[in-house]
């Protein structure tokens, strides 16, 4: 072992150091479900600042420096408050907001955001097939991104209302109907917070012919 450290130190160091950088300042991530559909796809890797909310010792949740707030429209990462799983969503509600969800609109203390219809697209899934999706503009305080339903399945279009907490945020997938998100596992303390995503780094179709799709790349993620 002694001699396996003294012939690779160089490259050890380079994983130490990959490692404390990933794990305190930037990051990647790679997207592997619909459920940000139609900003994110399957296959996408984003870049995630993760010094945009706090500064925290490496390898830990233990944050020594606050240097920014989340932002209504900001797409983060997070711990998932449930099973610590990784996951990436839309902050759709800041600790203290009043929310609910009334047939698929999105109220924010009694001020429903507005919407514009950008148009049809289709959204498949496993065991189901192709669906029908309709892709709209919400327009969310000063935040305005685009988001997707899906009018043909059974989902939960009604939700709270609810008082966000203190410390916690509420989050949503944009592909509302097909997301698994704060309404499901709810409120994500701050701590679990991983970083703000910024970009997609690169991006390649991994659900067809694994092609490059090079329009999408260096897209940027913020509202």
């Amino acid at each position: 072992m002694k001699k396996f450290i003294r012939e690779n130190k160089g490259f050890i160091v380079f994983l130490l150091t990959l490692g404390v950088f990933r794990s305190a300042i930037a990051d990647w991530n790679p997207i592997p479900s619909a459920s940000m559909h139609p900003n994110l796809l399957e296959g996408d890797v984003v870049f995630v600042n993760r010094v945009a909310y706090d500064l925290k010792v490496p390898l830990t949740d233990i944050s020594v420096s606050r240097l920014g707030e989340p932002q209504r429209g900001d797409v983060v990462t997070f711990f998932s408050p449930q099973d610590r799983t990784r996951l990436i969503k839309r902050v759709a509600a800041l600790p203290g907001d009043r929310v609910e969800i009334r047939d698929e609109r999105l109220v924010i203390n009694g001020k429903e955001a507005g919407y514009a219809v950008l148009g049809d697209a289709v959204e498949h899934i496993e065991q189901v097939g192709d669906l029908q999706a309709l892709q709209l503009r919400e327009h969310n305080a000063s935040a305005s991104y685009s988001i997707q339903v899906l009018p043909q399945v059974a989902a939960k279009r009604d939700f709270g209302p609810v008082t966000v907490p203190q410390g916690q945020y509420l989050m949503l997938g944009d592909n509302r109907n097909n997301s698994r998100d704060s309404r499901f596992i709810g409120f994500v303390p701050r701590e679990l917070l991983i970083g703000r995503a910024e970009r997609i780094l690169v991006s390649a179709d991994i659900t067809s012919n694994w092609m490059p799709r090079t329009d999408r790349i260096g897209k940027s993620l913020r509202p």
